[in-house]
């Protein structure tokens, strides 16, 4: 088990991402094969609720209010003692519950969470990209200027 010290901020931010981004069914897909999932207690919701999209002129000025978003959030305890937080776009509290209790089994078993539900999960997302790309690639339109007498 890791200690709350212990942790790896930026690999656990890479997992809520990865969690965050998947599609529901996908999730739900996995969640529904872990065999031995654990007993859990709700800390906080799941709810819904709104966050401020903030954007910058040009990507780099100053910000300002693009406007709001739907999230979904849940906080959960396992009986192992760890506390995840889920979030999600959007209003599936399921998916938000999901997302929190798959981030507490990661902070008590990080490489089985990563072998059978993160590591599908981003297979996944770069397939859809590479298929975005691909998609993107078919429709590229190569434009050349001959050079007609003197300048």
């Amino acid at each position: 088990m890791q200690t709350a010290s212990s942790i790896d901020v930026r690999a656990r931010k890479a997992v809520l991402d990865t969690l965050a981004a998947a599609p529901a069914k996908a999730l739900a897909e996995l969640w529904d094969r872990w065999a031995d999932k654990p007993g859990h207690t709700r800390v906080r919701g799941p709810e819904i609720g709104l966050v401020m999209i903030r954007g910058r002129a040009g990507g780099g000025g100053a910000p300002f209010n693009l406007g709001e978003a739907t999230v979904s959030r849940a906080s959960v305890r396992i009986v192992t003692g760890e506390v995840g937080h889920g979030y999600s776009l959007g209003r599936d509290m399921a998916k938000a519950e999901v997302i929190a209790i798959i981030d507490a089994m990661w902070q008590r078993d990080p490489d089985r969470v990563e072998a059978e539900i993160i590591q599908p999960l981003q297979a996944l997302a770069a397939a859809a990209d590479q298929k975005r790309r691909d998609e993107s690639a078919a429709t590229r339109v190569d434009f050349f200027t001959m050079v007609r007498g003197d300048n």
